[in-house]
């Protein structure tokens, strides 16, 4: 490898940044008055956003970020990476996403932008685990910890799917890094709430 490849590299994961970066979720509620910051469980997020600043709203923020992990993807393939530089150009806009430069460095929890990810990676694969998490998240939505149940429902769907098909390629495995990444920060995210609010749970 040489030396153009790490600079693409390098740009690429600031590109990637920088769309994970884009405070939708922020802005939309802004326009309605409301700082999402500081409402609910103060994650820029669509279910934050659906709790408290409405459907339509919910809907516009579930839709860009998930755009934001699709073109992450795009963008990353369009300059020359593959495999697992793919997928850590992947992870540098989940970063962006948890600490975006344009709020402060807060952001929201990364299961939309990750479904987009998905769908990026692995096309109608990926929408099908996203359809899987989002059923399990509904379906557990009153339980402590739906959406960790539902990030570890969608990558083993991802799994069952790819390995009965082309069997567990570099991506596959890299996206484990990548749930695994949404996971532990929805578990970090649970403990400090509970260290405030002990009956708020994650949605």
């Amino acid at each position: 490898m040489d030396i153009e490849f790490y600079i693409t590299l390098i740009l690429a994961c600031l590109v990637s940044y920088l769309f994970g970066a884009l405070p939708f979720a922020y802005r939309i509620s802004r326009r309605k008055g409301i700082d999402i910051f500081q409402t609910g469980t103060k994650l820029a997020g669509a279910s934050n956003v659906l709790r408290n600043v409405g459907t339509k709203s919910a809907g516009f923020v579930l839709l860009f970020d998930v755009s934001k992990g699709i073109l992450s993807v795009l963008v990353a393939e369009t300059m020359g990476l593959e495999g697992f530089y793919l997928v850590l150009a992947c992870c540098f806009a989940l970063l962006g996403h948890w600490n975006s430069v344009f709020t402060s460095f807060k952001g929201g929890d990364g299961l939309a932008i990750g479904a987009g990810i998905a769908i990026g990676l692995f096309g109608l694969y990926g929408i099908i685990s996203g359809i899987a998490a989002c059923s399990t998240s509904l379906v557990a939505q009153k339980l402590p910890f739906s959406s960790l149940f539902s990030i570890l429902i969608s990558y083993l769907v991802l799994i069952l799917i790819l390995y009965g098909t082309n069997g567990l390629s570099d991506l596959v495995i890299g996206f484990g890094i990548v749930s695994l990444m949404i996971l532990l920060h929805a578990l970090k995210g649970h403990k400090n709430r509970n260290s405030t609010t002990p009956e708020t749970n994650i949605s």
